[in-house]
């Protein structure tokens, strides 16, 4: 199946899609860690580093969000770290994922800035960003801390 990914900015009337958005693709996953989360608490990440997110639109509609920008994690060199990426659950397994990682990874190119992100634990994305070269460089009792080093993206 043939589509094409494109982004831009966040708006403010992005929040209500945004919501659903996100608690229909992180339910299940915040679940399974024993996180439950109020609307008022899903607001609340959403609108963390609110004009760092892109809508991800597939042939035009919106079908996602990306949030990343530049840190320096615990001391380390910066990094280009992925603070969310999330997908409406109908259209995750076909090839999104990979496609939007592929436009981040150019990015830190750019940058010449290694990618960092956090996964829960049991969230089958991990799979994704371990196909994509990502690498976990440690974990607490909820996450997966992982890195895809500049010289793999390069590659």
């Amino acid at each position: 199946m043939k589509f094409t990914i494109g982004f831009r900015k966040v708006k403010p009337d992005d929040i209500d899609f945004l919501l659903r958005l996100r608690k229909k693709s992180m339910s299940a996953h915040l679940v399974q860690a024993k996180i439950k989360l109020t609307n008022e608490q899903h607001l609340e990440r959403i609108k963390e580093y609110y004009y760092d997110s892109h809508i991800i639109l597939r042939d035009r509609k919106p079908i996602g969000v990306l949030k990343m920008g530049i840190v320096a994690l615990k001391g380390t060199t910066k990094s280009l770290h992925i603070r969310q990426l999330q997908i409406l659950p109908e259209f995750q397994g076909q090839g999104v994922g990979s496609k939007v990682l592929m436009v981040v990874k150019k990015k830190a190119l750019q940058l010449q800035l290694p990618i960092t992100l956090n996964v829960l634990l049991r969230n089958p994305a991990r799979g994704l960003y371990l196909r994509h070269g990502f690498q976990i460089e440690g974990k607490n009792k909820l996450e997966f801390h992982m890195r895809c080093p500049l010289e793999v993206i390069a590659a």
